[in-house]
């Protein structure tokens, strides 16, 4: 006999982007939708707080914020205790809630550990008792050797497979084998299992790319509309968060100029709002005389993404997704570093067609004009389509271990 309605309980560790917040966001609301009358309690630490919409039965609540500043190297982002005594405070506060709202299921995204350890006594509370643990992993984490230095050295290896009843993937193997990559252990490997790429519903004006099954490789969207030869492209540059975005937008406001002589383009930048007020500022004054539409400090609107000619981004896993869900052609810049996550997926994801791609380390003004003016001019041709079902698909392995409770019949993946 049950408890209490259906419960699930989502982990997440933010730091200063949107990604993570997104993807559980998206994940709770389907959760809900597949289970009419469960409740989602995420608990999270980015300094926004709630910031996504969020659907009856979520409710989130708020640890102190930290934020990675180096390999195995955390900090306090607002309180001034120590880091020592901030962490001891999660800690209390991630097994109370565990421990009284008394979840169904455990989603952990990301950290199999939590951050430096943080989610460990919770986890251990949980062995033996009726609630299934899940760890939610996006495909590339970071550099394979640095993934396997860091989780040994943080005994991730070992909480994943002492506390972990299933691994889901949100992501595919065709992308990545996270178990040979990263060097997992039989036992988790073996509880392994790819649900796809997580997104929301397609924006109204997405123009999906289409993979034609006989060889013919043009990658036509289908229904795409054909831009009017006599309207000057748009390109929209956008940049998830923003945080660590300003090289990016820097190097296409170098270009911009370039760019519009040759092709007529014009620029909008929707920069994200953790970039600092300061670089926001310093685009705005020197996006005066250029041919630029404006600056905003915001996330960006899908509307204004579908739109577009082109979407010049960072390649974080959220933004990334939802630019192949809406079918817009996109051309990626992901950061330079410290972790090599962006650079490696935007080079795979072009490998299969599916976006252009700009090295970080190619920023020049020359070498950005000549890939804006390539990526408006050449249609992507992808090989092989993206699994784009990962919202649908992840939800209904976690609704499966629930028992004794009706469940909505599921709408076709991907939409």
């Amino acid at each position: 006999m049950r408890r209490h309605e259906p419960r699930l309980l989502i982990y997440s560790q933010d730091g200063l982007g949107l990604g993570h917040m997104r993807r559980t966001s998206l994940l709770a609301a389907e959760f809900l939708r597949q289970v009419p009358g469960a409740s989602a309690l995420t608990l999270s630490d980015s300094p926004l707080g709630q910031f996504f919409a969020t659907a009856p039965g979520h409710d989130f609540l708020k640890l102190p914020s930290i934020r990675k500043a180096g390999p195995g190297e955390w900090e306090a982002v607002s309180l001034s205790a120590s880091f020592r005594d901030v962490l001891a405070l999660r800690r209390r506060l991630i097994a109370s809630a565990v421990r009284e709202f008394d979840p169904d299921i455990l989603l952990v995204d990301h950290m199999p550990h939590g951050a430096m350890g943080e989610l460990v006594p919770a986890l251990r509370k949980l062995r033996g008792h009726r609630a299934h643990v899940v760890l939610g992993l996006r495909d590339i984490i970071d550099d394979p050797g640095v993934v396997r230095r860091r989780w040994t050295a943080e005994g991730a290896y070992e909480a994943l497979e002492e506390f972990y009843d299933e691994v889901l993937v949100y992501g595919s193997d065709d992308v990545l084998d996270v178990a040979r990559e990263y060097a997992w252990p039989q036992g988790p490997s073996q509880r392994l299992a790819y649900a796809g790429y997580v997104c929301g519903r397609p924006h109204p004006r997405a123009r999906r790319l289409a993979v034609v099954a006989d060889g013919d490789r043009r990658g036509e969207a289908n229904g795409r509309r054909r831009r009017d030869p006599m309207r000057p492209p748009t390109v929209v540059v956008v940049a998830g968060g923003g945080a660590d975005a300003h090289p990016m937008m820097a190097g296409v406001l170098d270009a911009a100029e370039a760019v519009h002589e040759e092709t007529g383009a014009r620029f909008e930048l929707i920069t994200g709002p953790f970039m600092p007020r300061a670089r926001v500022t310093e685009l705005r004054r020197r996006s005066k005389q250029l041919p630029m539409t404006g600056v905003r400090r915001r996330v960006h609107g899908r509307g204004r993404v579908a739109r577009a000619d082109l979407v010049v981004s960072m390649a974080g896993y959220n933004t990334t997704i939802e630019l192949l869900n809406d079918g817009t052609p996109a051309l990626l810049v992901p950061r330079s570093g410290p972790s090599a996550e962006q650079r490696i997926r935007a080079s795979l994801f072009a490998q299969r067609g599916w976006v252009h791609w700009l090295d970080p380390d190619l920023l020049g003004t020359s070498a950005v004009a000549d890939a804006i003016v390539r990526a408006l001019s050449t249609p992507l041709s992808p090989t092989v389509a993206a699994d784009l079902g990962g919202r649908t698909a992840a939800v209904a392995r976690l609704t499966s271990h629930l028992e004794g409770w009706p469940k909505l019949e599921l709408e076709p993946v991907g939409t």
